[in-house]
């Protein structure tokens, strides 16, 4: 393979692109010095075709859009270290990358969205019936080579990395034709379904408004354009707050559903990844791994999560919905989790276990028992 043409990101972060032998784009993204050389082998494996675009079906009932895709039946199910899909090739491991790497974004083999992109057809005309292609697209970051970690056992170098790679990809899936938001997440542990332990991430360009971000357009509206400004204050005056910086804020918030569940602001208006500055990037990096790490200190084993990354859609809400982190467990303690029956699951009705002024000092005790994170 020629070299690639290196393109510098902030905080000299090194971005390259290539492609994958079945046509999927795959991105490097190396870390400020990194002794990794500028040329990346090629991937060794035969082409092979890609699924067909799954389809949306709409459910009268809600509203709400459900894709269909079979294909994810397929998926690696918790593979053995010398079979990792997202290790680096080797000749007795055809994997999904080709070099060695720090982190690698890649498009998803099997999609929930995609690989179709371009308008679906007005969504607002569906009814009984009404199906649609799931045209977006669905990528993996892959925050490290090694077999098995998470985000929050990252390096401070290598976490400024992803988060690079997380402004620079939601910037460029914003301006995919038929794109209407963008959604960094990641999910660890089996309890939560995860079936690689490897250090990765997703990122879900989806061709609607999710129902979640539906809910807080509405309730933005209903409550005022300047609510973020105002759950900012009225936590950071709270005995919630666990964290905080010059340019984040973490806390438990005043509503929390989940028995481990913190929220994770900047505290100015910024409406993605794309839109932070080098400064709140560069903050974010300690004190997002510090977060993690107080997460994980509340047991003796590590705590399943989801990290959701709520930001704006590309076309409303820019002046009125703030990125932010939404990070949920179902553990409610060493040896217990809280499933979702018949009230949440069912009507949506959430009866919380843990009053959230306790969740908050449980964390912060936690936190005082991580060391602060280093290079």
């Amino acid at each position: 393979m020629p070299p690639m043409t290196p393109t510098t990101l902030g905080a000299g972060v090194v971005k390259r692109t290539t492609r994958l032998s079945d046509g999927r784009e795959l991105i490097y993204f190396d870390d400020p010095g990194s002794e990794l050389p500028d040329d990346r082998g090629s991937d060794i494996r035969e082409p092979a075709p890609r699924p067909a675009t799954a389809t949306m079906r709409h459910d009268v009932l809600t509203g709400d859009w459900v894709s269909v895709a079979a294909a994810r039946q397929n998926r690696a199910f918790l593979p053995p270290a010398e079979l990792d899909p997202l290790a680096p090739q080797t000749s007795a491991n055809p994997s999904e990358i080709p070099s060695r790497y720090d982190v690698a974004v890649f498009e998803n083999k099997s999609p929930s969205f995609g690989p179709a992109t371009g308008d679906p057809a007005p969504l607002g005309t569906a009814g009984l019936g009404a199906e649609r292609p799931s045209v977006g697209r669905c990528e993996v970051v892959c925050f490290s080579p090694e077999h098995e970690g998470s985000f929050g056992t990252q390096t401070r170098t290598r976490a400024r990395t992803v988060i690079e790679a997380w402004a620079d990809r939601t910037a460029a899936l914003s301006a995919v034709p038929g794109v209407a938001q963008v959604f960094p997440f990641e999910n660890r542990g089996e309890a939560i379904g995860v079936t690689l332990p490897h250090p990765h991430g997703q990122i879900y360009a989806y061709p609607y408004v999710t129902p979640r971000t539906r809910t807080l357009l509405t309730q933005i509206d209903a409550e005022g354009v300047d609510l973020f400004d105002r759950i900012l204050a009225f936590e950071r005056h709270s005995e919630r707050v666990v964290l905080q910086g010059e340019h984040w804020t973490a806390f438990v918030p005043f509503a929390a559903r989940w028995p481990v569940e913190v929220h994770l602001l900047p505290h100015r208006q910024v409406a993605d990844f794309a839109a932070t500055t080098d400064a709140e990037r560069d903050e974010l990096a300690p004190l997002y791994l510090r977060l993690l790490r107080g997460v994980d200190a509340l047991y003796d084993t590590p705590t399943p999560y989801i990290a959701a990354w709520h930001q704006a859609p590309v076309e409303e809400g820019r002046d009125t919905v703030r990125l932010h982190l939404q990070l949920t467990s179902p553990r409610r303690a060493a040896d217990k989790l809280k499933y979702l029956a018949g009230s949440e699951a069912a009507m949506g009705a959430w009866i919380a276990d843990i009053p959230p002024e306790e969740q908050a000092n449980r964390l912060r005790d936690a936190l005082a028992r991580v060391p602060e994170v280093d290079a």
